[in-house]
């Protein structure tokens, strides 16, 4: 929120004192002298008058996770087991899923507590490249990979999907890369060929990739270099 209606809102000060505060530049956030009252404070950073603390500041927490398949992308389900139900139980109540995959499928998942930062990987609009290797029940048209360049037409949404990148790895297999995350939108693509999806695994979420040392079931926290590249 902005930063004068953060300390506003606090019993010792009202609006007037907030300006003043500001003006006289005894507030600090992380410790740096802030005077804008539109500054826009994250639930992350602390924030000081003086000598007290009027905003602590919680940890970011950002984490990815070899999802196994069986596992539902979810918080809380009353059938089956869910993604965070294999973290810590201290972070469980912490962090949401950026970017699902359904029960059967598996690999990368993207667990945070950074509402803006999942939304910057997510959002279709953004075109966040998302790479999967497919696994298919049958051999794999010679023409897939032209069809989805050039887009999917799905009916029921009236929409038509960004152009998709397939690799062709052997006669069942192929690596896509898609820049959405339409609601089964790899089956659909592929169902229009009558070709289902036997498995599925996604690799990378935009320049974020699954580290190959994790087993399915465990995770890690990212790299700062990996935060910040999104």
């Amino acid at each position: 929120m902005r930063l004068d209606r953060l300390l506003s809102g606090q019993p010792s000060w009202n609006r007037r004192h907030a300006q003043l505060l500001l003006i006289q530049g005894r507030v600090r956030v992380n410790n740096e002298v802030i005077r804008q009252g539109e500054y826009e404070v994250s639930q992350f950073a602390s924030v000081d008058v003086d000598d007290q603390s009027v905003q602590h500041g919680k940890a970011a927490l950002y984490l990815m996770l070899n999802k196994p398949a069986g596992v539902v992308s979810a918080t809380t389900d009353p059938e089956h087991p869910t993604a965070l139900s294999l973290l810590p139980q201290s972070l469980q109540t912490e962090l949401h899923i950026a970017g699902r995959l359904d029960k059967a499928s598996t690999g990368l998942l993207l667990l945070t507590n950074d509402g803006l930062w999942s939304r910057r990987i997510t959002e279709p609009e953004l075109k966040k490249p998302k790479t999967y290797l497919v696994t298919l029940a049958n051999p794999i048209d010679p023409g897939t990979a032209e069809r989805f360049a050039q887009g999917i037409y799905f009916e029921y949404e009236g929409i038509t999907t960004s152009p998709a990148q397939l690799q062709q790895l052997d006669s069942h297999r192929a690596r896509l890369t898609i820049f959405e995350g339409r609601y089964h939108q790899i089956k659909r693509m592929f169902g229009r060929f009558r070709n289902p999806v036997v498995g599925l695994h996604r690799e990378t979420m935009g320049p974020i990739t699954l580290d190959p040392l994790l087993k399915a079931g465990e995770y890690r926290y990212l790299t700062k270099a990996e935060i910040t590249a999104i």
